[in-house]
């Protein structure tokens, strides 16, 4: 069993940053892809990018390319979204999943075996 955790969430205004982090169980991800997900209230988890950590391949979302990084935190044996100029329609609740999806799978939820509690990220003036 690899049990997940995010942490980072907040508060924060548009334009602002945050750096989400997510941390396995078993202090690794060594063979296993990190997604990164959202899902806002009575809307349904989409897609935001993920890392395969092994070789470190990223993949993200059309809809925040050039604003989040996906990337590897060697000291922490975590994966960060780093977020960059953020907009409110960025607010909802983040979760990271981990898996061993193949290409066609990466973007998707069913690409993923395990996952995190959320953390809630608002945007908001």
């Amino acid at each position: 069993q690899v049990q997940l955790v995010e942490s980072g969430g907040g508060v924060v205004q548009p334009g602002g940053s945050l750096r989400l982090s997510c941390s396995s169980s078993r202090r690794t991800f060594s063979n296993y892809a990190v997604g990164w997900f959202r899902q806002a209230p009575e809307k349904d988890r989409e897609f935001v990018g993920a890392l395969r950590w092994t070789n470190g391949a990223t993949y993200y979302a059309d809809s925040v390319k050039g604003r989040f990084t996906v990337s590897r935190n060697y000291a922490n044996n975590a994966v960060d979204l780093q977020m960059n100029s953020l907009k409110p329609d960025d607010t909802a609740v983040y979760y990271c999943a981990a898996g061993r999806p193949i290409v066609g799978t990466i973007r998707q939820l069913q690409g993923y075996d395990y996952w995190g509690q959320g953390t809630p990220v608002t945007v908001s003036s």
